[in-house]
């Protein structure tokens, strides 16, 4: 199956750099203002668009997401309204747009039924963060079926056998976690990160992104030194709720360089 998230990474790292994955949640402050961010995020450079449905008990969100997507619950979103938004954005752009979202709100749409709305929409994949491949018999044969990527998620705590199944079944890349809890911005990113990737490179990952906590660009930059992809969101949230779309392209713009520092940085061979 040939992989459009793959692909995007592997161009990436031809050109010698990491890929920039850029979090927006669907909803916020509206659905076609967050149609609008997520374009205004592909112009600024991002290479994969992370696109969130809002969700009533999200326990994997940081302060600033969490406040975003009770915004835009709060406003009416609903979920088929997830289909809505990926196919307008990927209309629009030819960056790989993939969703991220909790899996009661999937079982209770139809498994069969998501990833046909999906893949008709024009998304990419699916990142599941609260869903192990050993419990996603029923998606890993709806993505086989439609094409769809699927993005499990490591932690630092998985054990060798779970970090081996993950390796097994993810196609895309594999959502590192960097370090244990929710999301935000820390001042420091875990070096957790680090041996995690090592970790599933001996599992044979070739592509790792890391997410959880990175909020510079230069923090962009020190992951790509060792990973296949940094993963933002609270930095590109906070943005746009602070400064619109004007704020968040500025915001990604400068995200996206910090791709290009990791090229920079490399010795050359």
């Amino acid at each position: 199956m040939s992989s459009r998230v793959a692909a995007t990474i592997a161009a990436a790292k031809a050109e010698g750099r990491g890929v920039f994955v850029g979090y927006l949640p669907i909803g916020y402050p509206d659905l076609p203002g967050s149609i609008e961010a997520a374009v205004t995020l592909a112009e600024a450079g991002a290479d994969i668009i992370e696109l969130g449905p809002p969700y009533s008990d999200p326990v994997m969100d940081g302060p600033i997401i969490q406040e975003a997507t009770q915004a835009a619950l709060a406003a009416g979103f609903r979920f088929r309204d997830t289909f809505t938004a990926v196919k307008a954005v990927t209309e629009r752009v030819d960056i790989p747009v993939v969703v991220m979202t909790y899996w009661n709100p999937v079982m209770q749409y139809g498994v069969d039924r998501f990833a046909d709305d999906l893949a008709a929409a024009g998304g990419a994949g699916l990142i599941t963060p609260d869903i192990t491949p050993d419990a996603a018999a029923d998606w890993i044969a709806a993505s086989e079926r439609t094409g769809l990527d699927r993005i499990f998620l490591a932690a630092p705590t998985s054990t060798d056998e779970r970090l081996a199944m993950i390796a097994e079944a993810t196609t895309g890349f594999v959502y590192t976690v960097s370090t244990m809890g929710i999301t935000g911005e820390r001042a420091e990113l875990d070096a957790a990160a680090r041996r995690l990737v090592t970790r599933l490179r001996e599992h044979g990952v070739d592509n790792a992104c890391v997410g959880i906590g990175i909020s510079t660009p230069e923090q962009v930059t020190g992951v790509l030194d060792y990973a296949d992809g940094a993963i933002v969101g609270t930095a590109l949230v906070r943005a746009l709720r602070d400064g619109g779309t004007e704020l968040l392209g500025e915001t990604a713009r400068a995200f996206a360089a910090g791709t290009r520092a990791s090229a920079a940085e490399a010795p050359t061979k």
